[in-house]
């Protein structure tokens, strides 16, 4: 299952640091698959979640947390991450389609399953790019399930922080055909220099016709909910305190960034989806979503 190894050193995998905020969103995509009103379907999820040590009792079902909805982390996030999922599902699908585009590539992919579970048009690729013991730890699992990709699917195991825009062009991506990116979860991660130069690096590897979708988190934001349900939930219940992750300095423009480069950008709340699909997390007081951006471009 396995491409071309780009190796990185020393780095965490799923057991810690940002790594393990991938099992936490494998677990709220597990407890959305098993939703009534299901907004999202990944019949991977659990299994990441059960193959961890340090999530193996996590629940990956609304009917194992006794307070149900009313838990911050596992009601209210869980179902803004399977809100999440839907929509930049939909996106992904929605611009191979439209755009023709055959590349898609994942900044960054995490415990993504993208390309075993969407039905893909004839032809794509699917690049994931994230670190040698993320992806080693997706491997182990999805071969043990003898789960099949549903496009060709390259993994580039490398960190965001190495050259991986080298290791693309030596597994086969074309930059003169448009690509479908996605970074999802990421930028707020990084250091503001390395998002700046994660776009740059887009826009030089994109053909118009290409799209980008990826998620922000307002500055003024970051720390004023720092006492909200949402994280301290988080912190108390998986001891994942997200505060202590997020990259603290002053956030760049991305949008007006892409937009002097000749994108065409649009920005959206999570609850304009919500009020969309008729089902997500809603606005609440001291809201630690309330920064949330997600943010979409087309190359014209």
């Amino acid at each position: 299952m396995v491409g071309t190894t780009y190796r990185s050193t020393g780095r965490e995998g799923v057991e810690g640091g940002v790594g393990v905020t991938a099992l936490l969103v494998a677990a709220a995509r597990a407890i959305e698959t098993h939703r009534h009103d299901t907004l999202a379907q990944d019949p991977y999820a659990e299994h990441f979640v059960r193959a961890s040590p340090a999530s193996a009792d996590w629940p990956v079902d609304i009917q194992q947390v006794p307070d149900g909805d009313a838990n911050p982390l596992w009601g209210r996030f869980a179902r803004y991450f399977g809100l999440r999922t839907r929509v930049l599902d939909d996106f992904l699908l929605r611009s191979v389609h439209r755009a023709s585009a055959r590349q898609v590539v994942l900044l960054g992919a995490g415990l993504d399953s993208r390309a075993f579970r969407l039905d893909w048009p004839p032809g794509c690729v699917i690049f994931e790019i994230d670190r040698e013991e993320v992806l080693a730890f997706k491997h182990k699992v999805l071969d043990g399930l003898q789960a099949t990709p549903k496009a060709a699917r390259i993994p580039i195991p490398l960190d965001l922080r190495d050259d991986w825009a080298g290791a693309l062009a030596c597994v086969g991506f074309d930059p003169t055909t448009p690509s479908v990116w996605l970074a999802e979860g990421l930028l707020f991660y990084l250091p503001s220099t390395a998002e700046t130069r994660l776009i740059d690096m887009v826009n030089t590897l994109s053909m118009p016709g290409s799209a980008l979708a990826y998620e922000v988190k307002l500055d003024k934001d970051l720390l004023a909910h720092r006492d909200s349900p949402l994280y301290t939930a988080t912190a108390q219940q998986i001891g994942i305190d997200l505060l202590t992750l997020f990259a603290r300095q002053p956030r760049p423009d991305s949008v007006a960034h892409l937009t002097g480069m000749g994108w065409s950008t649009s920005v959206h709340t999570p609850y304009d989806f919500t009020r969309h699909h008729g089902r997500g997390p809603l606005p609440e007081p001291d809201d630690a979503l309330a920064g949330n951006r997600w943010v979409f471009a087309d190359k014209r």
